[in-house]
Formats: C-alpha cells, sequence, structure tokens
C-alpha cells in the first residue's frame, strides 16, 4: 500500500529490556505514568473548558499543549506495554509509517505551540496594556490552526522521505518504537542525503524554536529584574515552568535529530523521557506552580 519496492512487511522491535523481572517492573511503572498523564492532562482540558475565570490566552494554548501530550503519549507507550509482554515485537510496515507519522505530528506541533506560548508570556509581561489587543482571540486561533498545519507540513514532508526509500532486510529496530532515523537505517540503498534533510528538517526546526525561546525568556527576565514585585514574582514562576518544559522537550529532539542517525546508548533513555515521562511533567509543572490552575482545580 505505502511501498511497493519494499520487500519488509513487518519490522521487529527491540524493546527495552529482555530481561523479565526488569520487563515487570517497568511495565508497572509505565502503566502508571501513562494513566497520570492521561487524567492529569484530560483534567487540564475540562478544567479550562469549565472555569470561565480561565479563558484567556495562556489557558488557551495549555489546553492544546495537554491535548497534545495526551495524543502523544499514546501514539507509544500503549504499543510499549503490550510489546513487553510479547516475545515478538513486530509492527506491519503500515503501522510503522503511521506511527511515525503521528509521532512527528504531535512533536512538532507541540514545539510550535511552546514557541507561540513563550511569545504569549512575552507579550503579557513586557507589554501588558496591548496584551488583549495583540494577543485577542483572532490572533489565538489563527496561531492554533498555523502550529497545527506546521506540523502536519512537516510530518508529511518526513514520513514521506521514509516511506519512498526501499527495505529488504535487516527488519530489526532498535528502539521501542518506530521512529524515522532508526527505519532508514534498514533502508537497502545508502540513505545520507536522507539523513541530510531530515537534520536540516527537524534538527534545525529544534533549534531554531530553541534559541527563540531562550531569547524570549532572557528578554523577559531582563524587563523583570528590577521590579520584583508580587506579580512579577508570579511571572517569574510561569516562566520558570514553561522553560522546564522546553528544556526538557526540546533537548530530546535537538540530541535525536541534529546528528547524523547513528545509534548511541543513551537513546532510548532519552526516548524514554520524551515520549513517557514529558507528557506527565508538563500538567505537574503547570498545575502546581500555578495558583489559579490549583483553585479551578479544587473548584472542579
Amino acid at each position: 500500500l505505502l511501498n511497493q519496492t519494499s520487500l519488509v512487511t513487518y519490522f521487529r522491535l527491540r524493546g527495552l529490556s529482555v530481561n523479565q523481572k526488569a520487563r515487570i517492573a517497568m511495565f508497572s511503572m509505565f502503566l502508571i505514568l501513562y494513566v497520570l498523564t492521561l487524567i492529569g492532562n484530560v483534567l487540564i482540558v475540562i478544567t479550562i473548558i469549565y472555569d470561565h475565570r480561565l479563558r484567556t490566552p495562556m489557558y488557551f494554548f495549555l489546553s492544546n499543549l495537554s491535548f497534545i501530550d495526551v495524543c502523544h503519549s499514546t501514539v507509544t507507550v500503549p504499543k510499549m506495554l503490550r510489546d513487553m509482554w510479547s516475545e515478538e515485537k513486530l509492527i506491519s510496515f503500515d503501522a510503522c509509517v503511521t506511527q511515525m507519522f503521528f509521532l512527528h505530528l504531535f512533536a512538532c506541533t507541540e514545539i510550535f505551540l511552546l514557541t507561540v506560548m513563550a511569545y504569549d508570556r512575552y507579550v503579557a509581561i513586557c507589554k501588558p496594556l496591548q496584551y488583549m489587543i495583540v494577543m485577542n482571540w483572532k490572533v489565538c486561533v489563527l496561531l492554533a490552526v498555523a502550529l497545527w498545519t506546521g506540523g502536519t507540513i512537516h510530518s508529511i514532508a518526513l514520513t514521506s522521505l521514509t516511506i519512498k526509500l526501499p527495505y529488504c532486510g535487516p527488519d530489526e529496530i532498535d528502539n521501542f518504537f518506530c521512529d524515522v532515523p532508526q527505519v532508514i537505517k534498514l533502508a537497502c540503498i545508502d540513505t545520507h542525503v536522507i539523513e541530510i534533510l531530515i537534520v536540516s528538517n527537524s534538527g534545525l526546526i529544534s533549534v531554531v524554536c530553541f534559541v527563540v525561546l531562550v531569547v524570549s525568556y532572557a528578554v523577559i527576565l531582563v524587563s523583570l529584574r528590577q521590579q520584583i514585585s508580587k506579580g512579577k514574582r508570579k511571572a517569574l514562576s510561569t516562566c520558570a515552568a514553561h522553560l522546564t518544559v522546553v528544556t526538557l522537550f526540546l533537548g530530546h529532539c535537538i540530541f535525536i535529530y541534529s546528528r547524523p542517525s547513528t545509534s548511541l546508548p543513551e537513546d532510548k533513555v532519552v526516548s524514554v523521557f520524551f515520549t513517557a515521562v514529558t507528557p506527565l511533567l508538563n500538567p505537574v509543572i503547570y498545575t502546581l506552580r500555578n495558583e489559579e490552575m490549583k483553585s479551578a482545580l479544587n473548584k472542579l
């Protein structure tokens, strides 16, 4: 259906561990993390919809972030949990391509969203009198449409590069999910040019957005340097939470996609944080450091 030149119809995922005791422990841990991710992020979305006091641009984007985190985690974690009880961790070629598409769709959309959230905080803190003019609802909706469109285009481009390659063996992916760098290594042809395109696509997006985010928060911190009031402390706390999320999420993207497709021992550890841990940390960071959100959750 997707690649008529491929002889490989299934890939084998190596997974995280072959040790039975470690497998049971990891299954329990990741199941708890996944359930907490679902509960935490869904609660945030419901609370923002339910509480009229949270009808602001910041919480509109936060609800988008929570929705993306639920989807992002669901792309990989359920399959990983099921494979822990399977001797043959197989995934069909079509399912592998589908997983790569949605993984990059949600990851790239989240990168763009974090950048938009940084701009929202910049306007709110540095230009408070113009905030509701600059970040009106029409602008917010247009930004949301733009970041989802950008994520979709990125994912289509990256997935298209992958499915056009011929795969005739080997068929083992050294990870617990399908990702572009690991999959293209299994192609029967030289993929040097494809690797350069991936670095120039995913790697460049990650690095540029990270630089923009760091510069945005640096400008905010400079503007707050001599204004340490109660309101400014709250602003600093919000920015610190955002910067933590940005570092955890974009750190993975830069580590994986800004270098050639070579496997490192740290890749799986970084991927676990990327797919299973970071989506849970987002609701924890944004709720525990946010009095408005905690109050709205208690009310709900």
